[in-house]
């Protein structure tokens, strides 16, 4: 019977688009070497610089479906009309308490990879200040029309609604704060199972 330091040690960043998810995500990583990124799979072309396996797996959409069919995926989303993006089932079963494995993924896809796994995953949910803050941190890109943001910003709306199906929301007002945030709380959950915590 395997014990808890061979099973999956999963960590969950989900947020609105805006809220600074992947900038908090790329600081963890920073600051916690032994956790490893679960690195998505996509049926979209490479871009010049991407390496297949790096920065995706880059997989034609017969493959991604055969793939989806067989249970090797997680969670997929269809996130632009024939474009998919998907997590492999592979890229957890390899993690364990020495080793977490950390998924950016999209808000519906963090939940049901916590439904899979349970009390395996830490989901934390990273809230913007307000609507109003996340509308303009969306404008201040400068790559969203009128449509596209009002678009963002009712998926966002609908995915707030959604935040007590994770198991922390840490809000994202300053970002500092946020990222310590985060790292206290993976410590604590990396650590719980371990055997030197436990009498």
């Amino acid at each position: 019977m395997l014990n808890d330091m061979d099973q999956p040690c999963i960590i969950i960043l989900a947020a609105p688009s805006g809220s600074g998810k992947t900038t908090i995500a790329a600081r963890l990583l920073e600051e916690r070497p032994s956790i490893s990124f679960s690195v998505s799979a996509t049926t979209r072309a490479p871009r010049a610089h991407e390496k297949s396996g790096v920065h995706y797996h880059f997989l034609d959409g017969d493959e991604f479906e055969k793939r989806r069919q067989r249970g090797e995926l997680l969670e997929s989303e269809e996130v632009y009309p024939g474009c998919w993006y998907g997590t492999l089932k592979s890229e957890v079963d390899k993690s364990s308490r020495h080793a977490p494995v950390l998924l950016d993924i999209d808000v519906m896809g963090a939940i049901r990879v916590k439904e899979l796994y349970k009390d395996q995953c830490l989901a934390l949910f990273i809230r913007p200040p307000s609507l109003d803050e996340l509308k303009n941190r969306l404008s201040s890109r400068g790559t969203e029309t009128d449509e596209s943001l009002a678009e963002r910003l009712g998926k966002a709306s609908q995915e707030l609604s959604v935040s007590d199906s994770f198991d922390f929301v840490v809000v994202n007002d300053k970002l500092e704060k946020a990222v310590d945030d985060v790292v206290g709380l993976v410590d604590r959950f990396t650590e719980a199972a371990a055997p030197t915590s436990r009498s």
